[in-house]
């Protein structure tokens, strides 16, 4: 396991926020403007983490003045880019756009984890999210009293759809089972396009994914939306109930940030976290990510810091109790 506790996540990065306000980014200069930044996604492309990387470069490219780029390194539950970006130079020229999985979920079920969360420097949490229940548009429970009876009639036999058994998705289905005392079967897919292709054909029950698989699916009529994983209803479909109004104190998010390698300097880092909470503040950025199923959340390395601990202190007591697979 993950040595995830004893030192601080922002490691040489104390005196960071000594100064008051987040600095506007200065231009880059000498050579480091004519080298891109490249943020690493440990997601094949076209997936939500994708997508906010590819906005977020956009805008952080006019902050920044030099070029940044998405590079997609997926493989491993997250662990391929994230290792890769845990080795990299500490220059401010590579960053990883991390996601629940990379740092909630990986540090407890994986005993011989190749990174570990003090490996890297905390730039900016980007933003948090629920993840879509969807049933059959036809044939499919309504709504979740029905989806509870349905599943109470047919007790591990209904299935659903994640990328894995150690995927966040299939955590958060699996605490959302528990507190409505059901029992449904899961499949696992690579890739939410797969397993919206399977869905589709109807060869599985359910899906649960995160908003940008789960709007369109519901826009469209493909599927019904039942619930958001959240506490509160989604901007974007306010028709939507929360599972939280079916079980109540019910939340499951996950989310998205930046991170640097660690010993990254105090003013890349600082630099950095100013070009990206100036992109979060772009109004079609903003629309984009609300349209997503998102809530934005911006703020200092300090703040993305603190919401690791309290992530992991949350975290590792369900991961022990629903006995998530160990890899």
């Amino acid at each position: 396991m993950a040595k995830t506790s004893r030192r601080p996540l922002l490691g040489g990065l104390a005196g960071l926020l000594a100064s008051p306000g987040l600095a506007r980014p200065a231009l880059a200069q000498g050579s480091a403007a004519a080298r891109p930044v490249t943020i690493i996604v440990p997601f094949a492309p076209g997936g939500s983490t994708d997508v906010v990387s590819r906005l977020m470069a956009e805008r952080m490219t006019a902050s920044l003045g030099q070029p940044v780029q998405v590079e997609n390194r997926p493989g491993g539950n997250t662990i391929v880019g994230a290792e890769y970006v845990a080795r990299a130079r500490p220059d401010g020229q590579t960053l990883l756009m991390a996601a629940g999985t990379t740092l909630t979920i990986n540090p407890v079920i994986q005993p011989n984890l190749p990174y570990a969360v003090e490996d890297f420097a905390p730039v900016m949490l980007a933003t948090t999210f629920p993840f879509g229940i969807i049933t059959r548009l036809e044939g499919g429970p309504v709504d979740v009293p029905a989806w509870v009876a349905a599943a109470r009639a047919r007790p591990g036999q209904m299935t659903y759809g994640t990328n894995g058994p150690t995927t966040l998705t299939n955590v958060a289905m699996l605490m959302v089972l528990e507190r409505l005392g059901i029992t449904m079967q899961d499949v696992t897919y690579r890739g939410d396009s797969v397993q919206l292709s399977a869905f589709l054909a109807g060869d599985i029950d359910m899906l649960i994914v995160a908003g940008g698989t789960a709007q369109p699916v519901h826009r469209n009529r493909q599927g019904r939306m039942i619930a958001w994983t959240s506490g509160r209803r989604v901007e974007s479909t306010p028709e939507v109930p929360s599972i939280a109004e079916f079980a109540p104190g019910l939340e499951v998010l996950s989310w998205f940030g930046l991170l640097a390698p660690a010993r990254t300097p105090a003013e890349l880092v600082q630099r950095l976290n100013a070009a990206a909470n100036q992109a979060l503040q772009d109004p079609r950025l903003r629309e984009r990510l609300v349209t997503e199923g998102q809530f934005l959340a911006g703020g200092t390395p300090q703040d993305f810091s603190e919401f690791l601990r309290r992530s992991d202190a949350q975290w590792r007591p369900i991961l022990s109790r629903l006995n998530v697979p160990r890899n």
